[in-house]
């Protein structure tokens, strides 16, 4: 079972306390991978206070990290408050001792100050960034990433990016279709890149009675091998081009191209983690045309290659 300790201190937001408590502490076992085991810790036991006005209990120590296999800092409550020595040190042990680090939102700045982030690019929120950029000038700041990925560190940016981050991690253990699962119970998108939403799994209906976006959207999902292009959208849903790019930008918060992209890149995440369809077919059923141009925009989304994505997450559940 993998441990994951999330740390908490004297006046922790509850809402970033939550995020890494909700995606984790699922039950994963029903949706066919192993569970985490997930533990609060803090610099002593008992309760602490949380910037809401009420208090939460701290069963460990940070002397717990010691089994962790993944240890999370959520925000920070303050970047000019400086973190005690005792964290930081317990962080650096951690690292040292080779558990995944991850810093979330203002996180990273406590992350940054134990010297974990040396030589490395982070994301943070971007309302600290310059601060961030004008404190820690040895880490290459990613203003745009709404999480950075790099092994055995993870950072995010603020808020809502915790979400992103932690579902990401979910996504690296036991593949995308378990992520998305998840993703799909705290109703969020399963996957953001570049600050807009990747895609959405069934598109939900405009107030009116006949939603013609709606019926077309769900058409192209359907029909994801078929060559598509924004004038044929359009004309299904009797809209012109300019009508049907405005009001699809706003239903879906990208462009159709990307739109469909995302929906091909996730179909053949699931083809490759649950079927056995070589790739060429992966590729002609996700709507690809070719395995090049699979091989080339799986690798450039996900770092990893359609066969050897496939080698990592064949053999865990689907």
């Amino acid at each position: 079972m993998h441990n994951i300790a999330v740390i908490a201190y004297e006046g922790i937001s509850p809402f970033h306390l939550s995020v890494p408590c909700i995606v984790f502490g699922d039950d994963l076992l029903k949706l066919g991978a192993p569970r985490y085991h997930l533990f609060i810790c803090g610099e002593k036991p008992g309760l602490i206070s949380t910037m809401s006005g009420f208090h939460i209990e701290v069963q460990h120590d940070l002397s717990a990290l010691v089994g962790a296999d993944t240890v999370i800092m959520p925000a920070w409550r303050d970047p000019d408050d400086r973190p005690s020595a005792t964290l930081l040190s317990a962080l650096r042990a951690a690292h040292a001792r080779g558990a995944r680090m991850v810093g979330l939102c203002l996180g990273t700045f406590v992350l940054a100050e134990a010297g974990l982030l040396d030589g490395r690019t982070a994301s943070t929120h971007w309302a600290w960034a310059e601060q961030f950029k004008r404190t820690y000038r040895s880490v290459a700041l990613d203003q745009n990433a709404l999480y950075v990925d790099e092994g055995d560190i993870l950072t995010s940016a603020g808020t809502a990016a915790a979400i992103d981050c932690c579902l990401h991690l979910v996504r690296r253990d036991h593949g995308a279709e378990v992520a998305n699962r998840i993703a799909r119970r705290l109703v969020v998108a399963p996957h953001r890149r570049g600050g807009q939403a990747q895609y959405i799994e069934k598109p939900l209906p405009d107030s009116g009675i006949n939603d013609q976006l709606t019926t077309t959207l769900e058409w192209a999902i359907e029909h994801l091998a078929d060559p598509m292009s924004l004038e044929q959208l359009a004309a299904r849903a009797g809209m012109s081009l300019r009508s049907f790019t405005r009001h699809f930008r706003k239903k879906t918060g990208t462009t159709v191209t990307q739109w469909l992209l995302n929906h091909r890149l996730a179909t053949a995440q699931r083809l490759l983690e649950t079927s056995d369809c070589s790739v060429d077919s992966v590729a002609t059923i996700a709507g690809f045309g070719s395995t090049v141009s699979l091989r080339q925009h799986f690798t450039r989304a996900f770092s990893i290659s359609p066969v050897g994505y496939r080698r990592q997450f064949r053999t865990k559940p689907a």
